[in-house]
């Protein structure tokens, strides 16, 4: 059984649903072993959807999608378009979240059908169909029952994340670029809108830093479990004797908060600087004196926006800015769950949450969840979601797991 489906098991009690069907004996015996998989495959599928109906509520879901349909019609709605929009926003979701399950059980009575016609005219070919489908189905509904995990306060924001690169000069500042590249490719593959909000170059190659604003429903949910920090063994390209070396770079994500959340920053409290980017350039460096660099002085924290307009800049920042502290102020009440972020103040060895190594093998491990890929290239060029949904799961669960790095 999956992962993601034995932590949501465990969320819910299992109340039956009306498909079912049974095995007979005209089938040869390796036949009547793949039914029986089937079968076991589409018990699986039926817990799951139930689970998701629980999830949603769903009787009372269906009575506040028809509510919001009649608000909708209201011509006085768009009068207070801050409220409008938060109700349409409920809409869409809401209404997305229904046709999705309705639309999941057509496709599993469509199944069970299937079958039900493959038992009666004893048509293998027709009952391999029937098994294609139910495995696209429980693929299906993996995703969907690992966002049911996505229940934080602030998991279906919008959301910032920084790469910064450790210590060791271009080969950290190149791995920096190439994390840099992944989580960005991430995101265009999963409906993501990405906007860079600041670069800072590398000396020679790469990026010392990056800030990125990631938009869409749960960006913040799905990459919450990306903060740490990351460990790439290669051969380097960069020396010329061809030496393995390993390069470290963190990750940080936090939430872009609600406007409707008040968080007051003094003018006292923070430091303004505007500068001129700089470095070795590339497509996403600015360089004109426009960049805003604010400090929250009672914390620490640096935000930078640098893009063509001060004003602008200065807008991001703060709006940054107050990400963080509310962030802040998130990890304080939620330290239990939150722990694995403490290692990215040391941004190197025995601090990493996953390793990936190009040479002399090649294998990606993550070192809370012990999910493993063989392919790196792929995990580079964004095919993170398998580590992101046991991430998920693991975080849920609870489970501490101890896990040992590859060399």
């Amino acid at each position: 059984m999956p992962l993601w489906f034995q932590v949501a098991y465990r969320a819910a009690l299992y109340s039956p649903v009306e498909h079912t069907y049974s095995c007979t004996n005209s089938f040869s015996e390796p036949d009547t072993f793949m039914r029986a998989e089937m079968q076991n495959l589409a018990d699986e599928i039926k817990q799951a959807i139930s689970l998701l109906r629980r999830h949603l509520d769903w009787e009372p879901a269906k009575i506040r999608l028809a509510e919001l349909n009649d608000a909708a019609e209201d011509p006085d709605l768009w009068n207070d378009a801050g409220k409008a929009q938060a109700l349409m926003k409920e809409r869409q979701l809401l209404e997305s979240s229904i046709n999705a399950i309705d639309s999941l059980e057509g496709d599993m009575g469509d199944a069970i059908d299937l079958i039900e016609l493959a038992e009666m005219e004893e048509d293998a070919a027709v009952l391999q169909e029937a098994e294609d489908s139910l495995r696209k189905l429980h693929g299906e509904l993996g995703k969907r029952q690992v966002e049911t995990l996505l229940s934080g306060e602030a998991d279906a924001n919008d959301t910032y994340f920084e790469v910064h690169a450790g210590a060791g000069g271009t080969e950290s500042n190149d791995w920096a670029n190439m994390l840099l590249r992944m989580y960005v490719r991430w995101a265009e593959q999963n409906g993501y809108k990405v906007e860079i909000q600041a670069t800072t170059a590398g000396d020679e190659a790469g990026i010392k830093s990056a800030t990125v604003l990631v938009k869409g429903h749960n960006a913040y949910g799905w990459l919450k479990t990306e903060s740490g920090v990351h460990r790439l063994v290669r051969i380097s390209p960069y020396d010329s004797n061809a030496r393995r070396h390993t390069s470290f770079s963190s990750v940080w994500i936090y939430p872009v908060i609600d406007d409707n959340i008040e968080i007051n920053i003094p003018d006292s409290e923070i430091r303004v600087d505007t500068y001129r980017s700089s470095g070795a350039g590339g497509q996403h460096v600015n360089t004109t004196d426009s960049a805003v660099r604010i400090t929250h002085i009672p914390t620490g924290i640096v935000v930078t926006s640098s893009e063509k307009s001060q004003h602008q800049n200065r807008a991001n920042a703060m709006k940054a800015l107050r990400a963080r502290l509310y962030d802040m102020e998130m990890k304080k009440r939620e330290e239990a769950t939150q722990a694995a972020h403490d290692s990215k103040t040391d941004i190197g060895w025995g601090h990493q949450i996953r390793s990936y190594v190009l040479q002399p093998y090649q294998l990606v491990k993550d070192l809370r969840t012990g999910v493993e890929s063989t392919n790196p290239a792929a995990v580079l060029d964004g095919d993170l979601n398998a580590f992101m949904e046991a991430a998920l799961a693991h975080q849920v669960s609870g489970e501490d797991k101890q896990i040992e790095d590859v060399e």
